[in-house]
């Protein structure tokens, strides 16, 4: 299998303010012991959803924040797919979470930092659907910082 080109697209003036709305959402899970990791989805301006990891409160190693973002989305509009939605993510999501995201036919993906060690790209984005557009790097510093903060405290 070829891997597709991807659609890159520069950052929107609305990303910032998005991003920190996932920002918000990494910091729920950072004060709940999950891994802070938070997401948002957005449809014609409106942040429709709102989600971060809850794998430990679950007992659920499904339970990221991009998989509760689409269902919740879903539920929303009333449908699975997520053609007109931007999903704002503060990590490059997992393979699972870019599976899902190519079901849900996201419309455009947002994420803050990147994640070499477990995120989609280590495979490509072939794993994502065809018509997704990308944007990286919104508040990477942000998103990356409060990943590391709580893994530096775990250590500690």
């Amino acid at each position: 299998m070829t891997e597709k080109k991807p659609n890159y697209k520069e950052p929107q003036p609305e990303d910032e303010r998005y991003m920190r709305e996932a920002l918000k959402e990494a910091k729920r899970a950072f004060d709940k012991d999950e891994v802070p990791i938070g997401a948002v989805i957005v449809c014609d301006g409106v942040i429709i959803a709102r989600a971060h990891n809850l794998t430990e409160q679950l007992t659920d190693v499904t339970a990221h924040a991009e998989m509760q973002a689409f269902t919740s989305a879903a539920n929303h509009i009333g449908g699975k797919y997520l053609q007109d939605c931007t999903l704002y993510v503060t990590i490059e999501p997992c393979i699972m979470c870019a599976g899902a995201s190519f079901w849900a036919q996201i419309g455009r993906l947002v994420y803050g930092a990147a994640d070499p060690k477990r995120g989609f790209m280590s495979v490509g984005t072939r794993l994502l659907h065809p018509k997704t557009i990308i944007t990286t790097g919104i508040l990477e510093d942000e998103c990356s910082t409060i990943l590391t903060s709580y893994f530096q405290a775990k250590r500690d």
